[in-house]
């Protein structure tokens, strides 16, 4: 056997593996992509989610924050006092307990608050993409995308990865991947912005600690408007009129991948632009 035939049969070898890896990469992100990215309240349709947060203000982590009230009375007293030592200076109780008060109950309908604010973004993302269903007469998800993207770049196992198709091909599964990967961590992230909402509503108590709940709303909404950016990007690689044979278009939608990627560092960098 020659140098040719076996530097051939090792070449033909590490396509037929790509072409199983990516295939089955594809085959997997079929299912599961766009659950994950496209996220409504069934999120949160869980009995055992629900008895970690609690059913009532005696269960789970509600039992927990609402003992923090108790800390905040205290620590108010505390600081009371010393205002009236003339040390610091102190909010007027009338003040204090209508805040108490009023985040209290907010803290207890926090499932509710959550719940509303996912559906609110879930409604969103959704009227988007029915918006280019009904001008494209496509779905507009990852499935459709995926199929498309086949139709576009389609190796087989006599394809040479090495080629500018097979290179595209590799970034593109690979990318799509990495959304998988991303998007999941984002659903478990969400579920657990959701679980420590009371202690965010109620850091709203003082002035001290309501940066918390600051930075819970920025990150939980970041985490949830990206379904709606991802909407429409998705809606506008659609609008393309993309060809097999035309390399800009394959271009773009190389780059649309890595854009869906960077999303969330997107609306979160939006975010801490604007201030609130």
């Amino acid at each position: 056997m020659d140098i040719s035939t076996i530097s051939s049969t090792i070449f033909d070898t590490i396509n037929e593996l790509l072409f199983k890896l990516f295939s089955s990469i594809d085959n997997s992100l079929y299912s599961v992509l766009d659950d994950f990215t496209f996220i409504n309240t069934d999120i949160l349709n869980s009995s055992h989610f629900s008895d970690i947060l609690g059913t009532s203000s005696s269960k789970g982590i509600l039992l927990v924050a609402n003992s923090l009230i108790l800390g905040y009375l205290i620590y108010y007293a505390f600081k009371l006092l010393l205002g009236h030592l003339g040390i610091t200076q102190v909010e007027r109780p009338s003040h204090f307990l209508f805040k108490i008060i009023l985040y209290s109950i907010c803290m207890n309908f926090s499932f509710f608050i959550c719940e509303e604010i996912i559906n609110i973004i879930s409604l969103i993302s959704n009227s988007i993409r029915e918006v280019g269903e009904n001008l494209f007469h496509t779905e507009i998800c990852f499935s459709s995308l995926i199929t498309q993207l086949n139709s576009i770049i389609s190796m087989d196992k006599t394809s040479d990865f090495l080629s500018l198709d097979g290179i595209m091909k590799a970034l593109i599964s690979l990318g799509l991947l990495n959304l998988v990967i991303t998007y999941a961590v984002r659903y478990v992230l969400i579920k657990v912005f959701v679980l420590i909402s009371p202690f965010a509503i109620l850091s709203l108590s003082n002035k001290s600690t309501s940066i918390l709940f600051t930075s819970w709303i920025k990150s939980f909404l970041s985490l949830m408007l990206i379904q709606v950016f991802v909407s429409i990007i998705l809606l506008l690689i659609f609008s393309l009129k993309i060809s097999s044979t035309d390399i800009f278009s394959k271009f773009i939608l190389v780059g649309a991948i890595f854009i869906l990627i960077k999303a969330n560092q997107y609306v979160r960098e939006m975010l801490r632009r604007n201030q609130f």
